[in-house]
């Protein structure tokens, strides 16, 4: 999934005035909503609203600053009944030139703050990456229980018999023979 197909919107940094606040707002159509909603496995995301300014910080950085607001319906871990829930995430980033890329492959991770500076700041790919990070990971409704018949195999009366993987290998290599 490429967030940035999915919602487009952003921001080109030669536009941008360094001397004041530049206001974003972006508020996706139900038609875009539901596409989101389908990459990320919802049952739909019936409101989403990204808004907040990004501003200059110093001769080559800029800072964006913003609010993501949503609400999204996901399954219920226990029931599969939809779950709605209310979302609401700061998001605060900086743009930097001065952010290389990894050579290696193994890599420690930096601050999740710093992202690299190009021609453009993805609004959308910001939005969408900050909803799939603040949906909550086993949505369940507040009255969802187990079933009765549903055992947690840590809870049993007795212990498992523990396995024996070679129990059977003497009596295989004397019929090999």
């Amino acid at each position: 999934m490429n967030p940035n197909s999915l919602l487009p919107e952003r921001l080109r940094v030669a536009h941008l005035s360094p001397a004041r606040d530049n206001d974003f707002d972006l508020n996706p159509d139900a038609e875009t909503r539901q596409r989101i909603a389908e990459a990320l496995g919802l049952l739909s995301l019936p409101k989403m609203r990204f808004h907040g300014q990004v501003r200059a910080r110093g001769r080559d950085e800029w800072v964006l600053d913003g609010e993501l607001q949503a609400s999204v319906v996901q399954p219920c871990v226990v029931t599969l009944d939809p779950v709605r829930t209310a979302l609401s995430e700061e998001v605060h980033l900086i743009f930097t030139p001065h952010l290389s890329q990894p050579d290696e492959e193994e890599v420690e991770m930096g601050d999740d703050t710093l992202e690299p500076l190009g021609a453009w700041i993805q609004l959308g790919g910001i939005a969408i990456e900050a909803l799939s990070l603040a949906l909550p990971t086993n949505p369940r409704k507040p009255d969802a229980e187990m079933p009765e018949e549903a055992t947690d195999p840590l809870d049993l009366d007795e212990p498992p018999e523990p396995r024996k993987p070679f129990a059977g290998l003497a009596d295989m290599m004397k019929k090999d023979k």
